[in-house]
């Protein structure tokens, strides 16, 4: 049975972009079978990481999580791959989607849905969002067997955990052991690294603005691969700490 990584933090910290970076690193290095979940139903993912894709060839998951029972054979048909990478598949809401597009879901169904994945893939990595009261996100924290939490180094992210980090105080959240990373999504000279770096002390792994990783992502190749020394490096570790 595979484990669950969920990835979650204040809004903008890169938490798509990791969830990708991550899963193609793992699929790579472990020759393993990697599932992304994007929570995300307010600014769907799937459109992000796939827009040059047609139409027929996005699927959703809310296709499944509608269902009376989830399936595993219901689950494949609604995940999306990329070309020569069947073993690294993603599901996410569509373009055009929202909260009203489907009947509502309940923990139950993504506790199902995320039981289907643990059996099918050695890894599933769910790309939460910053709202720990989405259905979704909250039950993939309890369920998580790693939680990554990334921060960016701004004062909005140290407002976001000091306002939502208390509501984390359940056991079931392992909060003191969430692996936290700092996330430099900005590389403007008035960017507070150092005062957001003294906030949150308990950072494991710190991955450096890149340019080529922003680019990619404003022109949807995340999934292409893109070499930069130090970002590469964080990556690698990370993996090394949450697949092994």
């Amino acid at each position: 049975m595979g484990k669950i990584i969920t990835i979650w933090g204040s809004p903008n910290s890169g938490k798509t972009t990791l969830s990708v970076k991550l899963a193609r690193f793992i699929y790579e290095k472990y020759n393993a079978i990697v599932t992304v979940v994007c929570a995300d139903e307010i600014t769907p993912a799937l459109p992000v990481i796939f827009p040059n894709k047609k139409a027929d060839e996005i699927f959703s998951i809310g296709t499944p999580l509608s269902k009376p029972d989830i399936t595993q054979n219901e689950v494949i048909k609604n995940i999306v791959t990329n070309k020569n990478m069947s073993n690294l598949g993603f599901l996410g809401f569509k373009d055009g989607e929202n909260r009203f597009t489907y009947p509502a879901f309940d923990k139950d169904k993504v506790e199902s849905l995320l039981m289907v994945l643990k059996n099918m893939a050695d890894v599933v990595i769910v790309d939460c969002t910053s709202n720990i009261q989405d259905v979704m996100t909250v039950t993939a924290l309890k369920m998580a067997d790693t939680v990554i939490r990334i921060t960016a180094p701004d004062m909005k992210s140290v407002s976001f955990y000091s306002s939502q980090l208390p509501l984390m105080s359940d056991p079931k959240y392992k909060r003191d052991e969430h692996i936290v990373c700092m996330n430099t999504t900005d590389n403007s000279a008035f960017t507070p690294v150092s005062e957001a770096v003294s906030h949150f002390n308990n950072i494991a792994f710190s991955f450096p603005f890149c340019q080529g990783i922003k680019n990619q992502h404003m022109k949807g190749t995340l999934l292409e691969k893109f070499s930069d020394k130090k970002w590469d490096s964080a990556i690698k570790a990370l993996a090394e700490k949450v697949a092994e």
